[in-house]
C-alpha cells in the first residue's frame, strides 16, 4: 500500500502496471480474441462444408468425435466444427451450408478432450440442426 497524504497517484500508477500481469486482462485489451479467430468479432459464421471426418478424443478419453472441415464464407478461412449429440452428423453432407458458433471453452479455445476444435454445427441449409435430429423437421434440398 502507499505511505502518505498523496500517495493516491503511485498506487494508481502501480495498479495500471500489475494489470498486464493478469493473462485474462492482457488478452482482453488486446483483443487477441478477434484478431486469431477465425470467426473475427462475429458470434456466429456461415461456411460451406468441404468434408466430413473423425477425431480420436485426447488421453484419458477414448471415442471417435464427428467433425466437419468448414470453409467460411467470409474470409475464405477453414474452421474445424464439432456435430453435437448422436446422429447429428448424419444430417450433414459435403458442400451443405452450416452456421457454425463457439464451443465455449476457457478463452475461446477448445473444450474438454476434444483436440483442436473451437467450433460447433448448430444450423443446416437454415435448419436447426437439433430439430433435425429429432425429426420435428426435414433438411431442404438444394
Amino acid at each position: 500500500m502507499g505511505k502518505g497524504e498523496f500517495s493516491g497517484r503511485n498506487m494508481q500508477k502501480k495498479r495500471k502496471k500489475m494489470r498486464w500481469l493478469s493473462k485474462r486482462w492482457k488478452r482482453k485489451k488486446l483483443k487477441l480474441w478477434a484478431k486469431y479467430s477465425v470467426l473475427g468479432k462475429a458470434p456466429l459464421g456461415k461456411g460451406i462444408v468441404l468434408e466430413k471426418k473423425t477425431l480420436e478424443q485426447k488421453q484419458p478419453h477414448s471415442g471417435l468425435i464427428k467433425c466437419v472441415k468448414v470453409q467460411l464464407i467470409k474470409n475464405g478461412r477453414v474452421a474445424t466444427a464439432f456435430a453435437p449429440r448422436n446422429g447429428a452428423i448424419n444430417y450433414i453432407d459435403e458442400h451443405d451450408e452450416v452456421v457454425i458458433d463457439g464451443l465455449g471453452g476457457s478463452q475461446r479455445g477448445q473444450m474438454g478432450s476434444i483436440p483442436g476444435v473451437r467450433f460447433k454445427v448448430i444450423k443446416v441449409n437454415n435448419t436447426d440442426l437439433q430439430m433435425l435430429r429429432k425429426g420435428k423437421k426435414e433438411k431442404p434440398r438444394r
